[in-house]
């Protein structure tokens, strides 16, 4: 019996949310990690209230099921692509959202690809400190870099909206003004984006070095200039305001805080967004 994530005990079979983890941080380019997130998330969890006194609602009123970290084989990259996908699959056919806790941004893909084959008019919001949107990253097109570049192949032309953007190199800003609504450096012009996207099925993926690095230094590619935990909680709660069809939280890297203040500030945005995204 793995541990759980306080208050996402309910059955699958009750569950409207599926919480799941991928443990991957196989193309991790500066500080590996993320691969232990899951695991210590759900430890860590049991230090916070299943109350949020934010959005006035208690994880244990709501339908959610924890079913632990996938196991997947660390050495092929596009294999836990694949199992993601088909794991993010069999939630959507069960009618229920699929919550994925990563493990590196890379992983998205897999999720995105299982939510676009479902809703083919998927759009995409995408909170994080860099572009992903790099072709390729030292030869390799499946990377943590390539993420968002990858999605843009399946997605297309303006149904990607990207947040807080404040590190890429010159060619992905450049990609970024002919293919994607890239809002550099904080979260403004996110209310005209939800706006628009009513009624749409929308992904949603955080990258949580998104957060400033003072805030969140326990991630793989620390940024400065980022967010603080306030306004990314505002913001989570417009966002569940959408249709969303899919969500995911990456990029913790637990070893990188030795202190858990990290980890401590990712259990209570799990929670947030765990209430804001229940339909």
């Amino acid at each position: 019996m793995h541990d759980i994530f306080i208050g996402c005990g309910v059955e699958y079979s009750r569950a409207k949310t599926v919480v799941f983890g991928v443990p991957f941080d196989g193309t991790a380019s500066y500080r590996p990690g993320t691969r232990f997130a899951g695991k210590a998330i759900r430890s860590e969890s049991f230090s916070i209230e299943t109350f949020s006194p934010y959005q006035d609602r208690d994880l244990t009123d709501l339908k959610i099921h924890d079913g632990g970290d996938l196991e997947i084989p660390f050495g092929n990259t596009q294999r836990v692509i694949d199992m993601t996908e088909d794991y993010t699959a069999g939630i959507l056919s069960d009618n229920k959202l699929p919550f994925m806790i990563g493990g590196e941004h890379l992983v998205s893909l897999g999720a995105i690809k299982a939510a676009l084959k479902k809703y083919p008019d998927l759009h995409l919001i995408h909170f994080d400190a860099h572009t992903d949107l790099r072709d390729d990253y030292l030869g390799e097109k499946l990377s943590h870099a390539t993420v968002i570049r990858r999605a843009w192949e399946l997605l297309g032309d303006n149904r990607i909206y990207q947040f807080g953007i404040r590190s890429g190199d010159r060619e992905e800003f450049m990609f970024a003004r002919e293919h994607t609504f890239l809002n550099k450096f904080d979260l403004s012009g996110l209310s005209e984006a939800v706006e628009m996207l009513k009624g749409r099925p929308v992904y949603f993926t955080l990258d949580l070095d998104v957060l400033d690095s003072s805030v969140l230094p326990g991630t793989g590619t620390p940024e400065a200039g980022g967010i603080s935990f306030n306004e990314l909680l505002q913001a989570v709660t417009a966002i569940g305001r959408l249709n969303i069809v899919g969500c995911d939280m990456v990029e913790l890297s637990p070893p990188c805080d030795q202190s858990g203040a990290s980890t401590a500030l990712a259990c209570k945005l799990l929670r947030e967004l765990l209430i804001s995204t229940y339909k």
